[in-house]
Parts: C-alpha cells; structure tokens; sequence
C-alpha cells in the first residue's frame, strides 16, 4: 500500500479529537488536546472548547435537582404526578407513584420505546400516554433499564417547581455558582461560545453542532412547522425541549470544575453547592446488579448492546469497578471505585470520573470514535486510552 494512501487509512482509524483533563481538589493537573474541532475549518481543539457531552448530562441534571431538594423545593420520594400537573403512572401499575428518586435511577418502568427528541411546541405528557414508552414486564422500583426518556420527565418537574426554563434554570442553579460557561442545547450561551463548538463526527461525516463558525440557526429543535419561536414555552409542557438527557454544551474544564466540587464533596469557592446530605445521596448507589435484576447493557442512545456496561447507579451517577460477575466497568483497569458518568452519541464519547479516596479525577472527550469491542472492558479502547492517560 502507497505510503500516502497507509497514512490516509491510519487517520480515518482514529478519533478525529480528543482531550482529557487531569485534576485533584486544587486545580488541574494535566491537560492534553489533539486534532481537530473542526475539519472543515481546519480549527485545533482545545480543552475550552464547547461539545455535546452526551449522558454525562444526567449527572448535572441531577445535581440541579439534589440543589432544589436542599432547598425545600422538591421531595425525591414524592409522587412527581403533584409536580407535573398531570398524572403519570405506568399502565400496567397505576397504583404505584413514580418518584425523581425511581426516574433519576432509571427504575421507573420507562423504555425508550418512543422518539424523545420532541419539537419546540411538543408536549411530553402525550408521549407517556403510549404503551411504548413503558417497560411492560417491570413494576416501577423493582428492575433497573437506562432510558433516556426519564430525564425530559425530571426537567419537567425542575420547570414546573422554579417557573423557568431549564436551560436557565440550570445556569441558576449549577453553571453560575461554579463559574462555568455552559448550556443545555444552546439557547443560554452566548454567540462567541457557540462558534466554537466541537463539531461531532461519524466516519468523517459531520453528525451534530456543525455550525460553520457560528451560533445554530435554531438553538432547540424546530417547531413541526420549521419556526423557532422560543416565547411559546411553557413550564413542565415540554421538558425534552433542552435535552436534559444528553444535551448540555460544555469543555472538558468546565466539567473538570464539576468534578473538582465533586472531589470536594459538594464545597466549591466561597461555600457549598451540595449540602452533605446532598452529597451523601449523590453518591450512594440505589441499584447494584446481582445477576437478576436489572440490564447492565443496553445502551439506550445506539441500541447496542455493551454486557456489563453498568453494574452500579445512583442518582444519574454511575458507580465503576463493580466486583460481580459479568461486569465490565473498570475502563481504567484499577478496580478502584471510581464515581461519574460516561456519555455516546452522534460518534462521541466521553467521561467524567473522580476517585473520591485519592482526591483525583478525569474528564475527557473524543469525536468520531472507532466502535471496536475491547477485551478488558465493555468501554472502547478509545475510552480506556483516556481513562488512563494515554492520549495519541
């Protein structure tokens, strides 16, 4: 094979950017950006750089929710029907409520069953009306199955509680006490950080925020009629509207800053984000899978099957290195108890994880990631690389 045609190959083979930041409680400890944001533009990453984290989503989601709880506002083993306005209930068990605590823990009887990308003047409460979206063999509480469909559920809530948007709500309650520059979708950031977008890959095919250097056209997903007017929202209607499952815009530092409130058990500068007992549930798993009760490898973004991919889980918090057979959560290959979240979409992945014990974390992402199965991990290699320091 000609040289220039083995080199060519060799890049196609291979993540399109990565970056990985290293920290500790103090700060950052290594920081390490390769290729490109943007082929197109011929525009290097960096670890400032704004990119669709995927489901590491649904761990800040919840730290918003864990915020509200301290303050009074919400209840996580209260029947969320109060909050909602309308009733939701499994069909098959209409006597059992559905708790933040079941939908945050993906034990609420949802499935992925329907498309949960809803348009700007979408309503979610018709959604939960189908069979589809419900787990039939399953009673709420009692069996364990990730689905992306109970987050537009809990952002409800959060609207229907504050009377805000998600997406500002989410600034209020998360992003503007950290000092972070972030949003979920891009409605809530401003222009100059939505031009840098990390566009997302696929077989060197953009796939998500190719922007060309500027904001999106439409911040959301477009109204079934093609318009973008986002006056006509409406607390708790809409809930997917801000993509509370997988759509929070943020550079791997400023996840590194979550990570680092995490290290220090809820305290950031100047006070605390999360009380203690905020923190304490945060962290304490509510399903553990013992052979019988629950999936540990449906992955409910590809449909792909990943055996042993989650085998811990809290609230939106996954829990690695599960000591049990046919778990393979260790990408680090330790068996040290790590805590965080991994995100897969659009070509993307990416992970969050702190080990609480040595006060050390990571944070990283890459883009148009090769799918190829691992012999250690149910992680890709590519994650596996990042996990541990191994950067190309």
């Amino acid at each position: 094979m000609p040289i220039v045609a083995a080199a060519l190959l060799l890049a196609a083979s291979q993540p399109v950017a990565e970056v990985r930041v290293a920290f500790d409680r103090r700060g950052e400890t290594a920081v390490i950006a390769t290729g490109l944001a943007d082929i197109a533009a011929n525009r290097p990453v960096t670890a400032d750089d704004p990119v669709r984290v995927a489901s590491i989503s649904k761990l800040v989601t919840a730290i918003a929710v864990l915020r509200l709880v301290d303050a009074g506002a919400l209840d996580l083993d209260a029947d969320v029907s109060e909050a909602l306005g309308w009733r939701l209930r499994h069909p098959r068990y209409p006597d059992v409520p559905i708790s933040l605590r079941m939908l945050l823990s993906h034990r609420a009887g949802i499935a992925d069953g329907v498309d949960y990308v809803l348009p700007l003047d979408g309503e979610l409460a018709p959604v939960l009306a189908d069979p589809k979206a419900w787990d039939t063999a399953h009673a709420p509480g009692r069996w364990f199955a990730y689905a992306n469909l109970n987050f537009p559920i809990v952002a409800s809530v959060i609207e229907r509680i504050t009377g805000e948007r998600f997406d500002r709500a989410m600034q209020r309650l998360v992003f503007a006490p950290l000092g972070i520059e972030a949003c979920y979708n891009w409605a809530s950031c401003p222009p100059d950080f939505a031009a840098r977008a990390v566009v997302q890959y696929r077989g060197r095919q953009p796939t998500k925020d190719d922007h060309q250097g500027r904001p999106p056209p439409c911040p959301v997903e477009p109204a079934r009629d093609g318009s973008c007017d986002l006056s006509r929202w409406r607390a708790g209607v809409n809930g997917a509207m801000f993509s509370p499952q997988g759509g929070l815009r943020i550079s791997a530092r400023g996840l590194a800053t979550i990570g680092r409130m995490l290290l220090n058990k809820g305290r950031m500068p100047g006070g605390r984000l999360l009380s203690r007992r905020a923190f304490a549930t945060l962290t304490t798993p509510l399903w553990t899978w013992d052979g019988t009760n629950g999936d540990t490898g449906s992955d409910a973004t590809t449909g792909a099957k990943q055996a042993g991919f989650l085998c811990r889980y809290g609230l939106a918090v996954t829990f690695l290195a599960t000591p049990a057979g046919g778990c393979r959560d260790d990408p680090f290959g330790d068996g040290r108890v790590r805590i965080g979240h991994a995100g897969d979409a659009y070509g993307l992945r990416s992970g969050l994880w702190v080990d609480l014990r040595r006060g050390t974390g990571v944070a990283y992402f890459a883009t148009d990631v090769p799918v190829v199965p691992s012999p250690r991990s149910a992680f890709t290699p590519t994650e596996e690389r990042l996990a541990r320091g191994v950067v190309r």
